[in-house]
């Protein structure tokens, strides 16, 4: 479980535990393990609806966002599978020694087809300098069309000139800051018609599915563009024939969705959180290689020109990205660190070709060769954590997770004698609620105190050398959580040459703050993630790919 804020309370979120629901999830087109059943509607605060309609709308736009409208959009990055990673390197290890190689984690779970739809992107708005206005989710569909689903590509193949009308879906913080800058790039004499229908369309999000075919009239549905384990993305629009208000379309949309998938409000911002996506004013004057916005399929680097190109394409052809947001979890010097960082540690202080020797010895110290080969798998240099996973781990840390235990013979209520034995279990008992219970009220003062003091603009300091090494980005940590959404100097954390190694006996301090007791920053990698070259900070290029990158 998972601590989400709802109304000002906080509410469970717990994820599907049924073996038939694991086995999708782990099977679930390489997308990674889903986050559990729900639905939530989002306030204007949170999303809005813009519009740009009208003959010449996708030319306009072209010339304004840095993904390409006239092409198919890129398919989400599956995510990086850590377990078949090791799966792979134990069946390498066991064939070593002549024994029975395990079965492949999966395999024989039946692979769940994920269909994303055309008419869906993600994209990002930049200035004349290249430095991010915002992020947004693009929504095409003809006006003339009764029907507010997205047709199917084969039916309605991409024209530069058309009857369309686009709905922006962005985030509520930039919704203004965008609605400016589109008019302020319209021409005089042009017919694109530009407005805000947030009043007149519900944003919603559904979780704990791939499933986004089958809309009923008067919605538009489709996965998130930028990756499917952000939950599916559903628009009320309405159809020309209904006479509802956009309040009982959201009533009518609840209801549907109640049976199957129950109110879930705060999700949203939990899951990107943990999942290490930044959007809307947290993104604001950044460029768009520093946002990972090329890793969500939101830039093309084959297209026109556009408003800001030039920063964008220099980045990527022939600089080094030195910084990108990264979800960083913060913990005090009395919190143990976690397993996966105590590798990361490992890792980035022996490297890799030695990480082996180090956990098993060596024969000439008298350890037994398990014939450990890694072969051409590299570990990060980071642990790498799903959603869903540091969920898992932050109930361990924070002691969120519920303890029962059972009432021992003798106690009150039960009869019957106590024996000796069961006195030491009943102490023991005791003990262990005891310590759970320091461990919770630990847990609360460090949320608390995260909370106050890691808020957007506040920078991290390493306290070793008094430098900054990254800024906090988002406006508040995941709630039930300390995790935060931040723009890390990559040379700090492993990922690219000539900083110092991560260690996880770091301590750092949060903006102004002074006195209490150590901090430390356990950043990670979203699944979704490429392999990162250290070299330049760029996605690695494999050598089939800058083949077809020369052609």
């Amino acid at each position: 479980r998972i601590l989400s804020v709802s109304g000002g309370e906080e509410q469970g979120l717990t994820m599907a535990s049924s073996s038939a629901a694991h086995r999708t999830a782990a099977a679930a087109g390489r997308f990674g393990k889903l986050w559990g059943r729900g639905h939530e509607t989002f306030p204007l605060s949170t999303r809005r609806i813009l519009s740009v309609s009208g003959p010449g709308s996708t030319k306009y736009l072209q010339g304004l966002v840095t993904c390409d409208l006239l092409s198919e959009p890129p398919t989400p990055r599956e995510e990086y599978d850590v377990e078949e990673h090791a799966a792979s390197v134990a069946k390498r290890a066991m064939e070593a020694q002549d024994a029975n190689p395990p079965q492949m984690i999966g395999s024989e779970e039946r692979e769940v087809r994920v269909r994303f739809d055309s008419r869906t992107r993600s994209a990002c708005f930049l200035d004349h300098r290249g430095r991010i206005v915002t992020d947004a989710l693009l929504w095409k569909r003809p006006i003339d069309d009764e029907s507010p689903e997205l047709p199917a590509p084969e039916a309605d193949p991409i024209r530069e000139e058309d009857e369309a009308e686009y709905l922006i879906d962005v985030a509520g913080d930039a919704a203004d800051a965008l609605l400016a800058h589109l008019k302020k790039y319209k021409l005089r004499k042009s017919k694109v018609k530009i407005g805000d229908r947030s009043e007149e369309v519900g944003v919603h999000a559904v979780y704990g599915t791939l499933n986004a075919e089958g809309t009923p009239p008067g919605y538009a549905a489709a996965m998130d563009p930028r990756h499917p384990s952000l939950g599916m993305r559903v628009l009320s629009v309405g159809t020309p024939a209904d006479d509802l208000t956009p309040q009982q379309r959201t009533s009518n949309f609840q209801s549907m969705m109640s049976n199957f998938f129950p109110p879930a409000a705060g999700t949203y911002s939990v899951l990107r959180t943990l999942s290490g996506v930044a959007e809307g004013a947290e993104l604001r004057g950044k460029t768009a290689l520093e946002c990972n916005q090329e890793f969500m399929g939101s830039v093309s680097f084959s297209k026109g020109c556009y408003l800001g190109q030039e920063l964008t394409a220099r980045s990527h052809h022939t600089g080094m990205i030195r910084k990108r947001i990264l979800p960083v979890a913060i913990i005090d010097d009395r919190t143990e660190v976690p397993r996966p960082w105590i590798l990361a540690d490992m890792i980035q202080e022996l490297g890799p070709d030695k990480l082996g020797e180090n956990l098993f010895g060596t024969p000439e110290e008298g350890m037994i060769d398990v014939g450990l080969d890694l072969g051409d798998y590299v570990p990060p240099p980071l642990p790498r954590i799903s959603a869903p996973g540091m969920g898992g781990i932050y109930s361990m840390l924070l002691g969120t997770a519920p303890t029962v235990l059972p009432p021992p013979a003798g106690a009150e209520g039960v009869e019957g004698p106590v024996a000796p034995e069961m006195e030491i279990e009943m102490e023991t008992d005791l003990e262990q609620e005891e310590a759970a219970r320091k461990l919770r009220e630990a847990g609360e003062q460090l949320l608390a105190r995260v909370s106050e003091h890691a808020v957007r603009g506040a920078k991290i300091i390493d306290e070793k050398d008094g430098k900054t090494i990254g800024q906090i980005l988002s406006t508040s940590p995941a709630p039930g959580t300390t995790v935060v959404l931040a723009q890390m100097r990559m040379d700090r954390v492993g990922l690219a040459e000539g900083g110092a190694p991560w260690s996880r006996k770091n301590t750092i301090r949060i903006g102004d703050e002074k006195g209490g007791q150590s901090l430390r920053y356990l950043p990670y990698l979203p699944l979704w993630w490429p392999d990162i070259d250290r070299a330049t900070g760029k996605a690695q290029i494999v050598e089939e790919d800058r083949r077809e990158e020369e052609e």
